[in-house]
């Protein structure tokens, strides 16, 4: 489609052209309002000086008679003040003022009426419009006075005039407005289209443009662009999830298969029974991968938000400290939890409970100092508006520049291979914490691990 043609069909376009004919209406109206009142205002004006000088003439009559008139309208007529005189005997002939004759319009008794007449204007002739009142007086006389309204219609025709041209050029300036605004809109249209369908040709790190004018299309390349950004981070996050589980689950499998062909090879029946466990135990660690990664997408995507219920958390460090205190003693430390007031959470009980039990887990592996049980504090408390679920210990620790690489899947350190695990406990707690609106925060313990969780308090019913 021609570029031309193009910006006629610009919402920008469209909304400038209504708005032009609303303000067209609207000047139209308001010009049209003022020429009619002006118009209206001369016309009585006229009128009413017309009206007066008639009564005043018509008083001359009663009380000086014939003569008395006839002296006031000779001299009047002199005056070059655009007025208009003419008194007529019973025969119509003129017996004073400045018309040559009765014009042909004063037929009735007592009437308005408009004639055309003839002026000198520098030497030359001129044809003009006057309004006079024709009046018929006592003996029959006919007394005709007006003025001449032809400067009053022209300066009428002039703002009539001005109204049409005001009204033609605003809609000629809106016109070209509306194509100039619709012209830049389409450029910046083009641009973030452009940009598009180049990040759909395989340019993934490219952008939209922003003018950095801080208006809707800013804002909007500003949403898309972080939008894209989100999806970066996901494709990186996708592309690491799965090298890293290529990598995870080819050293099991590795040895499941090596175990089993070992045993067929022997034909010792001990042998395969011994195999067949060990397979069993390796298949149950797979499991319990592909299980956390399960539970961390649908943590991630949302799709555990319907599990939302008004829950105590107050009670759910309860049940997870009944379970782990056991656990915990028998390592040859304690488990201590302090929860003194109520944690109203709108959350999915089973999944809060297991990123508690992730987090205590860890504790348990890795939070004991050497030669020593592990210590481990359970707390929730509220601050400010926000329930905040505190797991530490008093182990090595995480060092600050690894906080934020731990949380991803499959993130091990290196103090932490020798021991069993996948690497996926805190990202399911991270994952936990989207899913409920919440954070996951780590912090020094001084020494040791402070692992909280941060959730939104449950607004009471109104």
């Amino acid at each position: 489609m021609p570029h031309s043609l193009k910006l006629f069909q610009t919402s920008t376009f469209r909304l400038s052209a209504l708005y032009l004919v609303l303000f067209a209406l609207s000047v139209g109206a308001i010009l049209a309002y003022v020429y009619w009142n002006t118009a209206l205002l001369l016309e009585r004006q006229t009128d009413e000086t017309i009206r007066a000088e008639v009564q005043g003439l018509a008083d001359q009559y009663r009380l000086r008679g014939l003569a008395g008139i006839i002296d006031t309208i000779q001299r009047r007529s002199k005056e070059d003040t655009g007025s208009v005189y003419l008194l007529t005997d019973p025969a119509s002939q003129p017996v004073a003022g400045n018309l040559d004759k009765l014009p042909q319009q004063a037929t009735g008794t007592m009437d308005w009426i408009e004639f055309p007449i003839t002026t000198q204007r520098g030497g030359n002739s001129e044809q003009h419009l006057a309004r006079a009142f024709h009046a018929d007086l006592q003996g029959d006389y006919d007394l005709v006075v007006g003025r001449d309204v032809e400067a009053m219609r022209q300066f009428a025709d002039i703002i009539r005039q001005t109204v049409f041209w005001a009204l033609a050029i605003a809609l000629c300036l809106g016109f070209g407005g509306g194509l100039l605004m619709s012209r830049n809109f389409l450029r910046r249209v083009d641009a973030i289209t452009d940009a598009s369908r180049n990040i759909m040709g395989g340019n993934l790190a490219g952008r939209m443009p922003v003018t950095g004018s801080g208006d809707e299309l800013d804002r909007l390349a500003q949403a898309l662009n972080e939008m894209l950004d989100q999806i970066g981070r996901l494709m990186a996050g996708l592309q690491e999830v799965s090298s890293n589980v290529a990598h995870d689950l080819k050293t099991p499998l590795t040895r499941v298969k090596a175990r089993v062909e070992s045993a067929l090879r022997s034909g010792n029946s001990g042998e395969y029974r011994e195999a067949l466990e060990k397979t069993v135990e390796e298949s149950d660690k797979l499991l319990q991968t592909f299980n956390a990664l399960l539970s961390i997408a649908r943590a991630e995507a949302g799709h555990s938000r319907s599990g939302l219920e008004p829950i105590d958390g107050r009670s759910v460090l309860a049940e997870v400290a009944e379970l782990y205190e056991p656990l915990a003693e028998e390592q040859g430390g304690k488990l201590t939890v302090n929860a003194e007031v109520p944690l109203p959470l709108h959350a999915d009980r089973q999944l809060l409970a297991q990123a508690i039990n992730n987090l205590i887990d860890n504790a348990l592996k890795y939070g004991a100092q050497e030669g020593a049980g592990p210590e481990i504090t359970v707390s929730g408390a509220i601050e400010d508006d926000h329930v905040v679920i505190a797991v530490g210990d008093h182990g090595i620790g995480i060092p600050p520049e690894d906080r934020d690489h731990v949380v991803e899947r499959f993130v091990r350190l290196d103090q932490s291979r020798s021991l069993p695990g996948n690497g996926l406990g805190l990202s399911l707690v991270a994952g936990v914490m989207k899913l409920h609106g919440g954070q996951l925060v780590l912090d020094d313990n001084h020494p040791g691990l402070l692992a909280k969780l941060i959730l939104p308090v449950r607004e009471a019913a109104g």
